[in-house]
């Protein structure tokens, strides 16, 4: 169970957060081929990219605010219920590309409900030395949907290069209906306690990041998070220069999220035990070091070995990086604090990778894997003075 909320409600809650993202990864792979089949160019396939990520940006921390004064379930059913209407919009009206531009940016609003009302959930329910484990049971929930978006494309889209998008769209309607009723499920004991404390005036963004130890958390989270969509990016380019077929590089993106997921699974008893500073430096340094060695030439087999070791690290990172800035953060403010990781990751997704792309040109993917080793390692800096176990 997690914190307050009892077996059913916990239950309801992983199966909330494994339903959203399974949602978003088969939605937005489907719109990518229902505008191959209206023949886009391909700067709009890019631009339907970006509106994924607009309206998280812009509504991060409005978001972060609703919940903290409506409650989680609430927001959470209001998310839903975009991403209900957008998948069924997609399935009766995506038929122009103006039309999967807005379906996209709205499924990335709803998304974001979901994801910061689920984290708040965690945030104001589970007891402090309850706060690694309970995120990282979530974590590992919304890993799981991850790999089931695109199996269910596989499933459902047919064995034609271009898979029936209605198939698809019609899948994730009924998938969307399924997590707008889970919602309802989901009970939050100890935040209907604090319906008063979260009436109350709020302080600003600004006071929330020169709360001791917020800005670091924000950093540390943000680097993990893009070295991640670093690594899926730049390994197969390392396999290409390296010889390695396509399956083997899918193999390995496979090991390490596979490791990733098994990371979070005990990650509470493995805090408990090390503590929570211990722990958070262990996984950056198993995270530097897997990256500087994925650089060095070696065999196939050791290359799978150190993407293991490269998933368990950056597994770690991400569910901790939340304990600490739920821990950190004021109590009411919780909420706008996990909002507010989401926004400073999505701007982590975009200036480093650019960042290291610069640095790293002419060296290939090799350097990639190295300046993102001298990212993360850095990122160790940052835990200098500061005290996660309080």
């Amino acid at each position: 169970m997690i914190g307050e909320l009892g077996r059913r409600s916990s239950t309801a809650l992983l199966v909330h957060s494994a339903l959203i993202q399974a949602v978003t990864f088969l939605v937005r792979p489907a719109t990518t081929y229902r505008a191959l089949e209206l023949d886009v160019p391909g700067f709009a396939l890019g631009f339907l990219a970006a509106s994924y990520a607009v309206f998280p940006l812009l509504l991060a921390l409005p978001i972060g605010g609703l919940v903290d004064r409506l409650g989680e379930r609430r927001l959470m059913a209001i998310g839903a219920a975009v991403v209900l209407g957008c998948s069924a919009f997609l399935l009766f009206w995506g038929t122009s590309v103006p039309a999967l531009v807005a379906g996209t940016a709205l499924l990335g609003a709803g998304q974001l409900a979901c994801v910061v009302g689920q984290q708040a959930v965690v945030a104001n329910n589970a007891a402090s030395t309850r706060l690694d484990s309970a995120f990282g049971y979530l974590t590992f929930a919304a890993s799981l949907g991850q790999a089931l978006g695109p199996l269910a494309i596989s499933v459902v889209g047919g064995a034609s290069v271009r898979p029936n998008t209605n198939a698809i769209f019609l899948l994730a309607t009924a998938m969307s209906l399924v997590l707008f009723l889970t919602t309802f499920v989901i009970s939050s004991k100890v935040s209907r306690g604090k319906r008063t404390a979260r009436g109350g005036p709020k302080g600003s963004t600004a006071a929330l990041l020169r709360t001791p130890g917020v800005v670091r958390a924000l950093a540390t989270s943000a680097t993990v998070l893009a070295v991640v969509d670093l690594t899926v990016v730049y390994l197969p380019a390392l396999g290409a220069e390296r010889g390695l077929t396509a399956a083997t590089v899918g193999l390995m993106l496979t090991v390490r999220a596979v490791f990733s997921m098994v990371s979070r699974l005990g990650l509470g008893s493995v805090s408990r035990r090390l503590g929570r500073m211990k722990l958070l430096i262990l996984s950056l340094a198993i995270s530097t070091v897997s990256l500087g060695v994925a650089a060095i030439p070696m065999p196939e087999w050791l290359l799978f070995v150190v993407m293991a070791f490269l998933g368990l690290g950056l597994g770690i990172g991400q569910p901790l990086t939340m304990s600490w800035l739920s821990a950190q953060a004021p109590e009411g403010q919780r909420g706008r604090a996990l909002a507010l990781r989401l926004a400073g990751n999505r701007v982590g997704q975009v200036i480093l990778p650019s960042a290291i792309g610069v640095v790293a040109v002419g060296l290939g993917a090799a350097g990639v894997f190295l300046a993102s080793a001298v990212a993360v390692g850095g990122t160790m800096l940052l835990l200098r003075g500061v005290r996660l176990d309080d």
